[in-house]
C-alpha cells in the first residue's frame, strides 16, 4: 500500500509522471470542488470533472450510477484512472466504482478531511450505504496511491476536524497506550494534526497489511464501530438529530469500553479516563430511552456478524484490543444506558 504524506503539489505531479494513464476523472462534492480541486487543477493534464452532492445521505447506488455514466459518456477505458477528491464518501464510493467500472481501472484518493487522512482512505475499504445500512454493499481494493495533505485540513469547519479526532483515539485505544495517554492530556485545541495524522496512518496500514481482507486482526479497527455504526445509521433517519460519523464513533467508545470494563477486560480507571476524554471533546449525543431498541436492532446488520452473534472488538486494556467477542442485546442495553 503506497501512501505519500506531503504537499500535493509535489506528491501528485511525481505520481503522475511515473504512470501513463489514457484519461483522468477527478470525482468532488460541491465543497472540495470549491476549495480543493483548484489547489489540485494545476498539477493535472486535461481531464474529465464530475460533481456529486457531498455528506453520507448521498452514498448510495443513485450516485454510483451518475459517477458510472459519466465514467461511460468520457470513454474511460481500463488505462484510465479516477482520482477521489474528498473525504470518506467520495473515498469509498469513488473507489467503489473506479474498482467495478469494466472489472476495475486505477483509483487514487486525495483525503481532504482529517477523518479520511486518518482512516477512510487507508486500507481499500470501499462501498456505499445501502437501504439504510451503512456500507452494506463494497469490496475491498487497495488504491494505486494515497496522497495526503494536512493543508487541506484548513479548508475544514471544526465539527469536521473534531469528527476526524475520533478515529485518532480509536487507534491510540487499540494499539498504542504511551500515544494515548499523551493525546489524552491535551486539549483538542493543542493536538498536533501532523503528527497523529502520520501516526493513525502508520498504525492501519501495519493492521491492513498483516489483514487486508478482514479475517482476523483488522477486526480491531472497529472498537467503537459496533454500537458507533448503528447510533449513526439510526440517527441518519433523523436530520435534526443527525450525528457525523466521529460523534458516533465517540459514543460507541464509551459504550464499548464500559462494556468491556463489565467483562473484567479493563479497569474502571481506564474507562473514567477514556469516558472523561471523549466527553470534554463531543460532549454527549442525545439518545433516549425509546432509541435504544431500534439502536440495538440495527447490530444485527454488522459485517462481523457470524449467524446470530453479533461480534465485537473490545479493548483488553489501553493500546490492546481484541476481537469477535459475541455481546448480548441486555450488554448493549446495559452500555447505552450507561452511556445515556
Amino acid at each position: 500500500m503506497s501512501v505519500t504524506i506531503s504537499s500535493i503539489s509535489e506528491s501528485l505531479p511525481a505520481f503522475l509522471n511515473a504512470n501513463q494513464y489514457t484519461k483522468i476523472q477527478v470525482i468532488a462534492d460541491e465543497k472540495t470542488f470549491r476549495h480543493c480541486y483548484p489547489v489540485i487543477k494545476p498539477f493535472l493534464p486535461k481531464h474529465n470533472l464530475v460533481k456529486i452532492k457531498s455528506g453520507e445521505s448521498e452514498k448510495h447506488l443513485g450516485t454510483c450510477e451518475v459517477i458510472w455514466q459519466a465514467m461511460t459518456d468520457n470513454e474511460l477505458d481500463r488505462h484510465s484512472l479516477v482520482i477521489d477528491l474528498g473525504g470518506g464518501v467520495i473515498g469509498d464510493m469513488g473507489g467503489f466504482c473506479a474498482s467495478t467500472y469494466k472489472r476495475g481501472i486505477d483509483f487514487i484518493q486525495i483525503p481532504t478531511t482529517l477523518l479520511s487522512q486518518v482512516d477512510a482512505s487507508v486500507g481499500g475499504k470501499l462501498g456505499i450505504d445501502f437501504h439504510g445500512f451503512k456500507n452494506h454493499i463494497g469490496v475491498f481494493q487497495i488504491p494505486k496511491t494515497v496522497l495526503i495533505d494536512a493543508d487541506f485540513l484548513k479548508t475544514l469547519p471544526f465539527s469536521e476536524l473534531r469528527s476526524g479526532f475520533a478515529e485518532i483515539i480509536k487507534h491510540c485505544l487499540i494499539m498504542d497506550a504511551e500515544k494515548w495517554e499523551e493525546i489524552r492530556r491535551k486539549d483538542f485545541e493543542e493536538q498536533n494534526f501532523t503528527d497523529l495524522i502520520a501516526h493513525s496512518v502508520a498504525i492501519k496500514e501495519k493492521i491492513v497489511e498483516a489483514d487486508p481482507t478482514e479475517k482476523g486482526l483488522r477486526k480491531i479497527l472497529n472498537f467503537g464501530h459496533t454500537l458507533g455504526h448503528a447510533i449513526e445509521t439510526y440517527f441518519l433517519g433523523k436530520p435534526k438529530l443527525h450525528l457525523l460519523h466521529g460523534e458516533a464513533i465517540a459514543a460507541g467508545m464509551i459504550c464499548e469500553a464500559y462494556i468491556s470494563f463489565e467483562r473484567g477486560m479493563i479497569d474502571q480507571k481506564l474507562l473514567e479516563n477514556i469516558e472523561e476524554f471523549i466527553f470534554s471533546v463531543y460532549g454527549k449525543a442525545t439518545i433516549k430511552e425509546s432509541d435504544i431498541e431500534p439502536i440495538i436492532a440495527l447490530t444485527a446488520q454488522d459485517k462481523k456478524n457470524k449467524g446470530k452473534e453479533v461480534r465485537f472488538s473490545l479493548l483488553e486494556g489501553a493500546g490492546k484490543c481484541t476481537y469477535d467477542i459475541a455481546v448480548s442485546k441486555s450488554e448493549m442495553k446495559k452500555a447505552l444506558e450507561y452511556y445515556m
